[in-house]
């Protein structure tokens, strides 16, 4: 019955059998859902999002445009438009992504507001942390911000270029326009516009 009302409302589904809705779905116009997907309390599609075959969203609200790819959990999270979720990404509590935002593969953001435009695309973890526009974080990197009693948070600024393997040790702020050298280890603020190695 709830499949039939999804389609009925414009929605295409790669097979109503296999779908399960516990709790509020809504959907704009063109959305497309595969196979095996779970959507938990209450969740909005806007128009044009995709969901991937075994995704699970919780409690979330995705921007018109936004695709999620297979095996992504999606939990009271939300995004802009035209963002790119997975594959087997995790979004947990208090994410939240602007615009045209990427998270790849095997990364989990949790409690972090991501600006237009910034991608974190693979192996990675990004905790209590605002990263600004266009800001590009390498494989592997991580925002270390839990020192075994307090969290603490990272702040990266507009057009930061984090490299690979990196560890972001919160409470840390980078400057806007800063490169951080690939395997460093970031204790201290990184200045705007240069290249910072440790």
């Amino acid at each position: 019955r709830i499949a039939a009302d999804l389609m009925m409302r414009g929605v295409t589904l790669a097979d109503p059998e296999r779908l399960v809705v516990r709790g509020m779905l809504q959907t704009g116009r063109d959305v497309f859902i595969d196979v095996g997907a779970v959507f938990e309390g209450d969740v909005v599609l806007a128009d044009r999002v995709r969901v991937g075959p075994y995704a699970v969203i919780r409690n979330a609200r995705l921007g018109a445009g936004t695709v999620v790819h297979a095996h992504s959990v999606i939990d009271d999270s939300q995004s802009g438009e035209n963002c790119e979720i997975g594959p087997f990404a995790r979004l947990r509590p208090g994410a939240q992504l602007a615009g045209t935002v990427k998270i790849g593969n095997f990364v989990e953001i949790k409690k972090s507001t991501i600006a237009d435009g910034s991608k974190v695309n693979h192996l990675t973890y990004i905790g209590d942390a605002t990263l600004g526009e266009r800001v590009n974080v390498g494989a592997g990197a991580i925002t270390c911000n839990y020192d075994g009693a307090f969290k603490h948070h990272t702040h990266i600024g507009d057009d930061a270029f984090i490299g690979s393997g990196v560890m972001l040790v919160a409470p840390v702020t980078v400057g806007a326009s800063a490169t951080i050298g690939a395997g460093s280890t970031i204790t201290r603020d990184a200045d705007p516009g240069v290249l910072t190695l440790a």
